[in-house]
């Protein structure tokens, strides 16, 4: 299976964030995952080095697999606007991370999952596609028959982040995907432009 299912919490201090979300774990060790711990001597890294970290951690953060990354790279390149830019929209505008944003799921994992369990509707319409394209416009519900789900109302009940870009309801469990986030609306900390240098090369 091509998917990290592994410890989320080392690819956090790989990366010196917490990428996933809270981390009381990632909070204790807040270093390098490795046999030597935080005694480790780390040598200063290479261009190519960083700008590598920097597409991983943005893969990591969406969920999103090498081949489906690039081809949204791909995309975001023949899109006008500025390439970085249009990628990060693109990972942003995912299906699953619209259903994440809009606090049906505590996790990116959680509400792809959702999305191909088939809780989650389009405009009236069922979908199982992590990846689709959401549109400005767009009406994202919870399913009738999932609204009673125990993990969906306990992710509602706490969440609190609300964003410019698009509305949600918790009483009738849906929402409407606004319009595209500018960059400077999206929190997420990766520097799009190392990612554009690196498949740039």
């Amino acid at each position: 299976m091509a998917r990290y299912t592994g410890p989320k919490t080392k690819i956090a201090r790989k990366f010196g964030e917490a990428i996933f979300g809270d981390d009381k774990s990632f909070e204790k060790r807040n270093y390098p995952p490795g046999q030597h711990g935080n005694n480790r001597r780390r040598g200063k890294k290479s261009e190519y080095a960083i700008q590598l970290m920097e597409k991983q951690k943005a893969k990591y953060t969406y969920g999103v697999l090498e081949r489906q990354f690039r081809n949204m790279f791909d995309k975001a390149t023949r899109s006008t606007g500025i390439t970085g830019e249009v990628l990060l929209q693109l990972c942003e505008s995912r299906l699953d991370n619209v259903v994440y944003r809009m606090g049906v799921s505590p996790s990116r994992s959680g509400a792809r999952q959702l999305v191909s369990h088939r809780h989650i509707t389009v405009n009236g319409d069922v979908l199982n596609v992590p990846s689709y394209q959401v549109k400005p416009g767009d009406v994202i519900a919870v399913r009738e028959k999932s609204k009673s789900l125990e993990a969906i109302t306990n992710s509602l009940a706490n969440s609190s982040a609300t964003y410019e870009w698009m509305t949600w309801n918790n009483e009738t469990k849906q929402g409407t995907f606004v319009s595209v986030p500018a960059r400077v609306q999206i929190p997420e900390n990766i520097n799009e432009q190392f990612i554009v240098e690196l498949y740039s090369k």
